[in-house]
């Protein structure tokens, strides 16, 4: 699968641009600050529904404009789609798929898929444990796309769950008693809950399952002989099965209860989970030197395209501005890892900073302008 026209309407800081792509490696090179990124960006959108710069679409949308535009045209094999995402932050974006008629965006997902690497993905190692529930959880509906639904079940609900649980909280403190009004229909939503988070917690063990030995075979790659990585994914829920995990969290959710009414909080549930990685005995957090945690990063990235691959479907591998991050040893390692991919986009810049392994198409960004060399 790759991506062989790339449109952007009122995107970042681009009002419009047309980028025609190919196959194999493309790297976009230019000063920072001049638009590489918000191109590869643009890509990522396509395939989550989000970016991995901001939390938010407002900032996505150029400064003066109401709306952005999104299009790409997506080959896998002979067969051949238009994509388009309308942006509008405050409203509800719009989608649509070979100009038909107006689908919901999460019914895009899965037609592009993206393994993005950035600067940002440190933070997988150093950062609070929810930048790695994020990057489970994508990586989790980038397998199944349904599960972006799930997801969306699960943050309503935790969300319901936890006005109730404020409200109560707050009448306990002004003195209105024990709050029961609010708390008459806890059960009904600790059982929706349950019911979520126990499909999500399923999706993210299995998935912490398949990537452990990858991540570790990747970890070894790029830093020979300083591994062992494991993975650990960390809940107070166990189970082998989904009911298993639904009882769990029930039980769970019981006997925290009085917690969470005096705390006015949802204190179990995915939400609440981590992803430990480990090099060697030690936590990676807090014990690997920079270095290390740089390649525990790219390991993680790395497992996940090869898991992604080997499933059927390789997704676009996307290396934002990476290279200059590495020094000379990782940066040749990482190149002939990823220079036979389908397709490989890269930002850098300087030319200085591509890997002379990793040929192809080259474009200067500047100017508001994108020129392919």
């Amino acid at each position: 699968m790759h991506v062989t026209h790339l449109s952007l309407a009122d995107f970042r800081s681009y009002a419009r641009i047309e980028v025609p792509l190919d196959p194999g490696v493309t790297a976009f090179v230019g000063p920072n600050g001049q638009g590489k990124t918000n191109l590869v960006e643009a890509v990522g959108y396509l395939a989550t529904l989000g970016s991995h710069r901001v939390s938010s679409d407002a900032p996505l949308v150029r400064q003066g404009a109401d709306r952005a535009v999104v299009r790409a045209v997506v080959r896998q094999g002979e067969r051949q789609q238009l994509l388009e995402l309308e942006l509008n932050p405050g409203r509800a974006n719009r989608a649509r798929i070979n100009r038909s008629s107006q689908v919901r965006p999460r019914d895009v997902l899965g037609i592009v898929r993206t393994v993005l690497f950035a600067p940002e993905d440190l933070a997988l190692v150093k950062g609070d444990p929810g930048e790695r529930r994020r990057f489970l959880d994508e990586l989790v509906t980038a397998r199944s796309p349904r599960m972006a639904g799930v997801r969306s079940d699960y943050d309503r609900v935790l969300r319901q769950r936890n006005t109730l649980l404020k409200t109560a909280a707050t009448a306990r403190r002004h003195g209105g008693g024990s709050g029961g009004g609010a708390l008459a229909t806890l059960d009904v939503w600790d059982q929706h809950l349950a019911g979520a988070g126990a499909e999500l917690l399923a999706h993210r063990t299995s998935l912490v399952a398949a990537l452990g030995p990858l991540a570790d075979k990747a970890y070894e790659r790029l830093a020979p002989g300083g591994g062992p990585v494991v993975l650990e994914y960390r809940s107070p829920v166990e189970g082998g099965t989904r009911e298993e995990l639904y009882e769990g969290l029930l039980a769970a959710l019981s006997r925290a209860r009085r917690q969470e009414i005096e705390r006015g909080v949802t204190l179990v549930g995915p939400h609440r989970d981590d992803l430990v990685l480990r090099l060697g005995e030690l936590p990676a957090k807090g014990y690997a030197s920079h270095g290390e945690s740089w390649s525990c990063a790219l390991a993680l990235r790395l497992a996940s395209y090869d898991l992604l691959r080997g499933e059927g479907n390789e997704p676009v591998l996307v290396l934002d501005d990476v290279f200059a991050e590495l020094d000379a040893g990782r940066r040749e390692r990482l190149a002939e890892l990823v220079a036979h991919g389908e397709q490989v986009l890269v930002t850098a810049a300087v030319e200085e900073d591509v890997p002379e392994l990793l040929a192809g198409a080259r474009y200067a960004v500047g100017d508001g302008e994108v020129t392919r060399l």
